[in-house]
């Protein structure tokens, strides 16, 4: 089972005015190399964009080539007449598997982003990095795709079928590309935050369980959910996150209650609080409220007003 690797707190200690959440060196090394493979990945996708645009766009096969050469009334240039281009079957069939491919691997890079973020995720405070890291999917996918896209429909040698076709394959997969590249639930620092103080408080130490399947951990190993055979693992909430589980489970009053351990009164606002802090809503997390004759898990001491 995996160790605590962050200090209790201690009753009666100093608290400091914030206890940030920190990924664990496991996690943040995942992450990084998940956000390297996803930026490789993105990187081909774009390549693969520019030979659409400067090369296979460019393919045309001339037929009449010996027309009759002209004068243009309107422009006084010489041109000529009954010389045809058109885009070559070979070259729209491969424009097609090239859309595919360019989805195929922003859609991956996307995936392997979202995951390096829900490991090692950015502060929801620092406003414009928290949109770029969590929404760059959907940026690569509409850089990789529009001005490919934009170039299709203002082919001059396609003919109607080519473009149409070529045009609506190119914006599903885009729409598609940008759909999976959006993350509309964000991890952030803030929301780890509130899940490791709430576990803090409730126990004293920073201490959750958690087995292979399921997507939250508990703060009880007696309760059903993972009694499920798997081996139960137990280690800090950064090392739950770094095992892919996303965050506190909100029935912990319940966990509490059945591993004999004291439940704060309000237990339900607590949860109010978490289930709108883990949608991304900035809230404040209530302190426990322990009964009459009940010692609290920890002693927190309320952090000084900040100056102004």
């Amino acid at each position: 089972m995996a160790e605590s690797k962050n200090k209790d707190v201690r009753p009666d200690a100093e608290a400091p005015a914030e206890r940030t959440w920190v990924p664990t060196a496991e996690a943040k090394k995942k992450a990084t190399t998940f956000r390297w493979i996803a930026a490789a990945l993105w990187l081909v996708a774009i390549v693969g964009e520019a030979v659409g645009i400067f090369w296979l766009l460019k393919q045309r096969v001339v037929t009449g080539a010996d027309g009759t050469l002209v004068r243009d009334n309107d422009t006084g240039l010489l041109r000529e007449e009954g010389v045809t281009t058109t885009f070559p079957q070979w070259a729209f069939i491969t424009l097609l598997v090239l859309l595919v491919v360019i989805a195929a691997l922003s859609i991956t890079g996307s995936i392997l982003w979202k995951k390096a973020n829900h490991l090692d995720p950015a502060k929801k405070s620092d406003t414009v990095r928290f949109f770029v890291q969590n929404q760059l999917g959907a940026i690569i996918a509409i850089i990789a795709f529009v001005p490919l896209i934009i170039l299709i429909f203002l082919n001059k040698d396609m003919d109607k079928g080519q473009k149409t076709t070529a045009g609506i394959v190119g914006i599903v997969l885009a729409a598609l590309t940008v759909f999976i590249g959006v993350d509309f639930n964000p991890a952030s620092v803030e929301k780890y935050t509130a899940d490791q103080s709430t576990v803090i408080q409730l126990l004293g130490k920073d201490q959750v369980t958690w087995v292979a399947g399921g997507s939250v951990y508990h703060v009880c190993d007696q309760v059903s959910d993972i009694q499920t055979g798997s081996e139960i693992q137990t280690g800090t909430t950064a090392e739950a996150v770094a095992a892919h589980k996303e965050r506190l489970t909100l029935k912990f009053a319940s966990e509490l209650e059945k591993c004999g351990l004291p439940v704060p009164e309000n237990a339900t606002e607590i949860a109010d609080a978490l289930r709108q802090i883990q949608g991304g809503q900035v809230v404040t997390l209530p302190a426990p409220v322990w009964g009459e004759g009940v010692k609290p898990p920890v002693e927190v001491k309320e952090a000084a007003p900040a100056a102004n």
